[in-house]
């Protein structure tokens, strides 16, 4: 049975019990990569059935509540990140536990987990950094498109689907490595829970883990996306005296002030004004918004790059001031995130009522409206928008 709705699933078995079936399910796939915009008029991505394989021993199947479309989702869209298609998207995703693989010991159906999109193997050198670097295990599986041991459990019409950062969050249902997850308490609701995962991972962990500021200090965050506004909320979480938020869309400016941004600013008006702060986050992905981020940077102070732009971008720099300025220049992948230590941690903050992770969700739509979410999040208009997968909508 399903622990989450009830519903008997649709895995098989043989009589000696040891082959393992597929269920089906709906999810979103990337069809093609680099189709023109408007995205609800070239259709790059199909809602479909597809077939989806039991966990093998270190896995579990998730029935998904909610995910959150992420600048991360956008650029496998657009060809800016190229991953093998057809590809089952999503990343930022939480939901319950239908069932457990036989080599899961510490889970159980009917818990709520939040999925975490770089796996970590815990064996590798990068894994013994403390977060600071990403999983090797992980960053490979996730190029190839399969879960962390290099299985891949959906295909449709008997041809392979690729898997999406390790977790292909939008979906009724997903199979993810135990590595992929990590357990939440009820009182988390699913589409805060799905937030954590991504958003405030990356942009938390860049204030909490890469930059670390002490209460006194200043800080700049550049890009006020979904990422962005997170770090916004944790720096005023940690009660940072001085907290500029700068983006080029003004309404994003509005809503980082009534988030506890002390001054908000265009880009052009940081650059014509010499603003400049201790540590400042890049959250943009975006060259400009690197270059930005580094002119606004006190002497002796940090930049802090989160965004990921595409990989044949470059930005200019003047190497001379990194050294007499005694400048420091740090990138922070997932937020330099341990996710199973941090994750409850923020759920914490959000519990305490110090995280109004609410506050960053944009829109709660149906998988169906997927192409337009992809527009909306191309236009700058979304924070995060979710989908709910009890959401009602056109077919």
């Amino acid at each position: 049975m399903d622990a989450g709705s009830g519903r008997r699933l649709s895995f098989t078995q043989n009589r000696r019990g040891r082959e393992r079936g597929s269920m089906k399910i709906t999810g979103a796939v990337l069809e093609e990569i680099g189709r023109p915009r408007p995205f609800t008029e070239s259709r790059p991505i199909s809602i479909c059935e597809l077939d989806l394989a039991a966990p093998g021993p270190t896995e579990i199947l998730v029935r998904l509540e909610a995910a959150g479309i992420c600048h991360s989702d956008l650029s496998v869209v657009d060809g800016n990140r190229v991953r093998p298609v057809p590809m089952l998207l999503g990343h930022e995703a939480a939901g319950r536990i239908v069932e457990v693989g036989s080599g899961v010991g510490d889970l159980q159906p009917g818990q709520r987990v939040v999925m975490s999109f770089l796996p970590r193997c815990e064996s590798c050198a990068n894994c013994a950094e403390d977060g600071r670097l990403p999983c090797t295990a992980g960053s490979k599986s996730n190029n190839d498109g399969t879960l962390l041991h290099g299985s891949r459990h959906l295909s449709r019409g008997g041809e392979p689907v690729h898997h999406h950062l390790g977790v292909s969050g939008f979906a009724t249902y997903a199979v993810v490595d135990r590595a992929s997850a990590v357990p939440v308490d009820d009182d988390i609701p699913a589409d805060i829970a799905a937030v954590l995962g991504c958003a405030v991972l990356t942009g938390g962990g860049a204030v909490l883990n890469a930059a670390r500021p002490r209460p006194e200090d200043s800080i700049m965050i550049v890009g006020l996306g979904g990422v962005g506004m997170a770090a916004l909320i944790t720096a005023v979480s940690q009660g940072i005296s001085r907290i500029i938020a700068v983006d080029t869309l003004e309404q994003k400016l509005d809503h980082a002030r009534r988030l506890g941004a002390h001054e908000t600013y265009t880009p052009q008006q940081v650059l014509d004004g010499g603003v400049k702060a201790r540590f400042v986050i890049e959250c943009a992905g975006n060259p400009r918004a690197f270059e930005t981020a580094f002119a606004a940077t006190s002497p002796g102070g940090t930049t802090v790059t989160a965004g990921l732009p595409s990989p044949d971008a470059r930005a200019q720099l003047p190497p001379l001031t990194i050294t007499a300025e005694a400048r420091t220049i740090v990138g922070s992948y997932l937020g330099s995130a341990v996710p199973s230590r941090d994750i409850p941690k923020y759920a914490q903050l959000w519990r305490d009522g110090k995280l109004p992770v609410e506050e960053l969700i944009s829109d709660r739509i149906a998988l169906a409206d997927i192409n337009r979410a992809m527009d909306q999040l191309a236009d700058g208009h979304a924070i995060r928008q979710i989908i709910m997968f009890d959401a009602g909508g056109p077919a």
